[in-house]
């Protein structure tokens, strides 16, 4: 594993890791430009989240919400989490179920859209994915998991890649032996979560793991979990020799990691932060997106994303509760307003 050193208590970009990264990453015969990528995130990664990250990294691969592969068979439409803007590149459409069939076919319908590859979720933890066969419950079945692959494999003409986690449990941690399963059945790529299902989101992420799965196939192996700055890309980089990140719940709120680890990793240098008014701006920009391309729908979902936004400041406790209860655009731009006012208020006078 390459080194690594310290100064001021910033990571430094070693000149080996630097080497090892300075090439695209292949994903089949998909060319991406970027080591990082955004995670799919069910209910946060839709078009207004993608299009705020991809701002600040305009490389990187970026993925839709899981879609249910069997909510497909019988839709008359397209569900909008299947929204790809043409101009969004690259992009990856996230597929989720137990049936090979109904997978493939949802597969054909993901590529029609516009998706670059084709993501198989075989790692979400929820019980009601799991209970019916899908996410990380598939992990326990790996026969039916090599079968799925092998059946979208067919159906499509663009990379089909794999997401799942290290096992189902402590006593049952077969990441190894699934990786090479899912790479012998054809696909171009797997993401791995170092935590098992028993974990949730709970615990610290196994990145051991994700080095032995990377040592033990050939395809690129995207490392994820506890990937929330540059340091830790850094340090996950060095200690699992994965060709890459993935960046899941650090971006909640900060649209602007994916974008601040990729630049380190291309440049050495670091991007400076974002000011909390900068994040609060980005905020209010993110509710009137979301309103203007969901309408009220977007307005009660945004809730949650401006209490992401909303800390590292005083009184941030007290905005977040007020913004759990808008129901208008222009209530949370003014509370968001507010806050702004507060926050440049203590700034220090410059002299």
């Amino acid at each position: 594993m390459e080194s690594r050193t310290i100064e001021d208590n910033r990571v430094v970009l070693s000149p080996a890791l630097r080497t090892r990264l300075a090439s695209p990453l292949h994903i089949g015969q998909v060319v991406v430009h970027s080591r990082v990528l955004q995670s799919p995130l069910s209910g946060v990664t839709d078009l207004v989240f993608r299009q705020l990250v991809r701002r600040y990294a305009p490389d990187s691969m970026m993925y839709t919400e899981m879609v249910h592969a069997s909510g497909l068979a019988h839709a008359r439409q397209l569900p909008k989490v299947m929204d790809v803007d043409p101009q969004e590149r690259p992009v990856s459409i996230q597929l989720f179920d137990c049936r090979p069939d109904f997978l493939a076919e949802a597969a054909r319908m993901a590529a029609a859209e516009g998706a670059d590859t084709i993501d198989l979720n075989m790692g979400c933890p929820v019980n009601k994915i799991t209970k019916n066969g899908g996410g990380s419950s598939l992990l326990r079945q790996p026969e039916v998991a090599e079968a799925i692959v092998q059946a979208v494999v067919e159906a499509v003409d663009i990379p089909v890649t794999v997401k799942t986690r290290i096992g189902w449990d402590e006593d049952h941690i077969n990441a190894v032996e699934f990786a090479q399963r899912m790479e012998q059945a054809g696909a171009q790529m797997l993401t791995l979560h170092g935590r098992t299902r028993a974990q949730g989101y709970h615990g610290p992420a196994r990145w051991d793991w994700i080095a032995q799965v990377k040592q033990a196939i050939a395809i690129p192996v995207i490392a994820n979990g506890d990937v929330v700055s540059v340091e830790s890309a850094v340090r996950c980089l060095e200690e699992t020799g994965a060709d890459g990140v993935m960046c899941s719940r650090g971006t909640l709120g900060y649209p602007f990691l994916v974008g601040e680890i990729d630049h380190f990793l291309k440049t050495g240098h670091h991007r400076p932060p974002p000011s909390i008014v900068e994040q609060l701006r980005c905020a209010q920009e993110h509710l009137r997106l979301l309103a203007a391309y969901k309408g009220d729908r977007g307005i009660y979902q945004s809730r949650k994303h401006m209490t992401w936004y909303v800390k590292g400041f005083s009184g941030a406790a007290d905005l977040r509760q007020r913004l759990c209860q808008i129901e208008t655009v222009e209530q949370g731009i003014g509370l968001l307003d507010e806050a702004i006012a507060l926050v440049t208020e203590a700034l220090p006078i410059p002299v």
